[in-house]
């Protein structure tokens, strides 16, 4: 087997590097996140101006001839670009109205809601056990972010409004790629400024710029816009690589990814900065690690569909992958 065909969350090393990127831009991202709001700079605003740069970054990218910009029916990105902007919304309400505890426990649960919604709506068929394999993985990550888990009656519509939304957007992101024939640098192109003006509309309903927090209300240094365009740069490899992975392999194996990355990060801050961890925590990052690598090897073995060529920069894809 050549070093090319070994594989990761099961799938190929091709595929992988998209995963080894997500996983390193998303880590630096939270970092580089957290310095910006310690000055207090506003959530919307700053996701606004994450995608504004990503668009920026694609019309770099199709001008050096990495990418071809391709006509598409703008009505039909419409529904990926309201998902993206209920998921933003719904999250942050969702995070304002919880605890840390819950709203980490509510986004646990996309991952089986997209096993739902997949299996329901769109005959995608998951072995039994591949669904197995995500309870070790979800149970881990709740255990993993051991905290009060509280909740209001209004955190909780929030909270369950977000994880229905989220999973849509994350399967659209897949879908979307293929209803439309196009990869992920031609959606992408599309989603983002569009959703950049949807969220301009709602940003002085939510976040009134001219507040004295607001995004132009406030008189900030040098050091906090750095940290923003540092943090909108990072944004930009965020954003491909999550439509580079979801499109080549799918929303769940996205998932899976994304729970290896929240136990990585909490078992680093203990190592790497002597961060608290419990007892609870430390049996839920074994046990997220113990259905990460059965997912792994579940997905090695999985029979594979005969595999289908499409547009995504000459690379091949099956039509549908769990």
């Amino acid at each position: 087997m050549s070093c090319w065909k070994m594989s990761l969350f099961g799938v190929t090393l091709e595929s992988a590097a998209p995963l080894l990127v997500n996983y390193l831009s998303s880590i630096s991202i939270v970092f580089l996140n957290k310095v910006v709001y310690n000055y207090g700079f506003p959530n919307l605003a700053l996701t606004l101006l994450h995608f504004l740069v990503t668009f920026i970054g694609l019309r770099i990218c199709a001008s050096l001839g990495i990418f071809e910009i391709k006509k598409v029916n703008i009505p039909a990105v419409i529904p990926l670009c309201l998902s993206f902007c209920g998921f933003v919304v719904l999250t942050n309400y969702s995070l304002q109205y919880n605890t840390v505890g819950f709203y980490q426990l509510a986004k646990v649960l996309t991952t089986p809601c997209i096993v739902v919604i997949q299996s329901l709506y769109y005959n995608t068929t998951f072995s039994w056990p591949i669904k197995l394999s995500l309870l070790p993985i979800c149970v881990g990550v709740a255990l993993a972010s051991n905290a009060d888990t509280s909740t209001t009656t209004t955190g909780l519509i929030f909270a369950i409004a977000g994880v229905f939304v989220t999973s849509f957007y994350q399967i659209w992101v897949q879908t979307k790629q293929k209803e439309l024939d196009l990869n992920p640098y031609q959606l992408l192109y599309y989603q983002a400024p569009i959703s950049s003006v949807m969220l301009a509309a709602i940003l002085p309903f939510l976040e009134p710029p001219f507040e004295p927090q607001g995004v132009f209300g406030s008189n900030w240094p040098s050091e906090a816009w750095g940290a923003v365009f540092g943090s909108a740069i990072v944004a930009f490899v965020v954003n491909l690589s999550i439509f580079v992975v979801i499109g080549r392999t799918s929303p769940i194996t996205y998932n899976v990814l994304g729970h290896f990355k929240l136990c990585t990060v909490i078992a680093g801050g203990f190592l790497i900065f002597g961060d608290p961890l419990n007892r609870a925590q430390g049996m839920g990052i074994v046990l997220t690690l113990i259905g990460v690598f059965t997912y792994t090897h579940l997905k090695l073995n999985e029979p594979k569909a005969p595999a289908k060529t499409v547009p995504l920069s000459g690379v091949t894809s099956s039509p549908s992958k769990s």
